[in-house]
C-alpha cells in the first residue's frame, strides 16, 4: 500500500492536566517538504520534562494537541525536495533544538513538544539537518534514547580527564549515561542512590562507589572521605536546590558543577560563601547541538556502550510509559516502541 493512503497515529495533548489530558489521534501521513524526510518513527523515549509540561508546568506555553516527547528514532520512507544528507532506508534519530547545529547556546531555538510536535507518532516529517545516522551498534530503542538524556550527560562531562572523580546522582537517564560516559573517559565514577538493590546495580554498570542518600543525607561529606578530603572533579547535578547545597560542599577546588536539572526540587538555600570558597565553575547545561549528538553516537560506538533502559512499552500503551516515570522508581530510560 502507497504512504499516501495510509493513516498516522499521534497522540496529542488536549489539556495540560497530567495524563489524562492525553489523547491518541489519526490523521495523514505528512509529505516531506523541500529540505525535509519523512521518518517512519519506531521508538521515542521519555524525560522528565515531558511529566513537567504534561503538568502544565513547563516554561513556555504549549499550544493544544501538541505532539509530545522531544526524542525519537526511526526510518527515513520519504526524501523531500533537495535532501542529500540521508535517503530512503536510512536509520535516523533527532537532535533536540532542530536548529542548533553547532556552536555556542542561543536558545533561539525551536524544540519538540515544545512549539513545535514532537515524537510520539507513527511518523515525522522534519528538517534533515536536525536529524543525525544512528550507529549500526544501537537499535532503535536504545537510539531514541540519546537526543535528551544522551546528549545532557555528554555536555555534562565531555571533558573529564583519566584519573578525574566524577559524583552522579540518583538513577534516571542523564545520570547513568553520565556513569558509562565518564568510565569510558578513564574517571572515576561515585554514584549516589537510594536503595542498596540499586547500588549494586550502578556497580555492575562500573560505579567505583556508591553512596546511600537517604542513609547519609549530608552525601557530601562521603565524597570527601572517597577522595582523601578533595571533592569531586565534576558532579553532574541533577536534583536542582534540593541537592545543590551538598554539591557545592562535594566539588573540588577548581572542579565543575554542571547543573542539568531540577527533579528535586526548585525551592532551596545557596550558602554562598561555600559556593565562592570552592573556586569551582557552575556551569548550566543546555542539552546540546546536533554535532554534540553526533560526537555523542561516535563515541557510544567506539566504546560500545548501550543505553541502559528501565522499561520499554506499545504505542498503544504510552500513557503506562508516562505512569512508570512518573514513580521516579526507575533505573534508565523508559521507552515507547512504535
Amino acid at each position: 500500500m502507497p504512504i499516501s493512503t495510509k493513516q498516522s497515529r499521534a497522540f496529542g495533548i488536549d489539556k495540560a492536566t497530567g495524563i489524562s489530558g492525553l489523547s491518541i489521534r489519526t490523521n495523514s501521513i505528512p509529505t516531506p517538504a523541500p529540505g525535509e524526510v519523512l521518518v517512519r518513527v519506531r521508538a521515542s523515549s521519555l524525560n522528565y520534562r515531558d511529566l513537567i509540561i504534561l503538568g502544565g508546568n513547563y516554561y513556555m506555553p504549549i499550544s493544544p494537541s501538541r505532539v509530545p516527547l522531544s526524542d525519537g528514532a526511526g526510518e527515513v520512507v520519504a526524501v523531500g525536495q533537495g535532501v542529500t544528507r540521508f535517503k530512503t532506508g536510512d536509520r535516523v534519530t533527532n537532535s533536540f533544538f532542530p536548529e542548533w547545529i553547532d556552536g555556542p547556546f542561543t536558545g533561539k531555538y525551536s524544540q519538540y513538544s515544545g512549539d513545535v510536535d514532537g515524537w510520539l507518532a507513527d511518523y515525522r516529517a522534519v528538517a534533515a539537518e536536525a536529524l543525525i545516522l544512528i550507529p549500526d551498534s544501537l537499535d532503535f530503542d536504545e537510539a531514541a534514547t540519546l537526543p535528551c538524556a544522551g546528549v545532557t550527560a555528554w555536555s555534562a562531562v565531555k571533558d573529564v580527564g583519566a584519573g578525574d572523580t566524577v559524583v552522579t546522582l540518583g538513577t534516571g537517564g542523564v545520570s547513568l549515561f553520565a556513569l558509562q560516559l565518564a568510565k569510558a573517559m578513564g574517571a572515576k565514577v561515585i554514584a549516589t542512590t537510594s536503595s542498596d538493590t540499586k547500588a549494586q546495580q550502578l556497580k555492575t554498570l562500573g560505579a567505583d562507589e556508591t553512596i546511600n542518600y537517604k542513609e547519609h543525607a549530608d552525601w557530601s561529606k562521603q565524597v570527601r572521605e572517597l577522595t582523601g578530603g578533595n571533592g569531586a572533579n565534576r558532579i553532574v547535578e541533577v536534583g536542582g536546590a534540593g541537592t545543590f547545597e551538598q554539591s557545592i560542599k562535594a566539588i573540588a577546588v577548581g572542579g565543575q558543577v554542571s547543573i542539568v536539572g531540577a527533579v528535586a526540587g526548585l525551592e532551596g538555600q545557596v550558602d554562598f560563601m561555600s559556593m565562592f570558597m570552592s573556586h569551582a565553575r557552575y556551569h548550566c547545561i543546555a542539552l546540546g547541538s546536533r554535532q554534540d549528538l553526533e560526537d555523542l553516537a561516535r563515541f557510544i560506538a567506539e566504546h560500545k556502550i548501550r543505553p541502559v533502559i528501565d522499561s520499554r512499552f506499545g504505542f498503544d500503551e504510552a500513557t503506562l510509559a508516562f505512569e512508570r516515570l512518573m514513580t521516579r522508581n526507575i533505573f534508565g530510560k523508559v521507552v515507547v516502541i512504535h
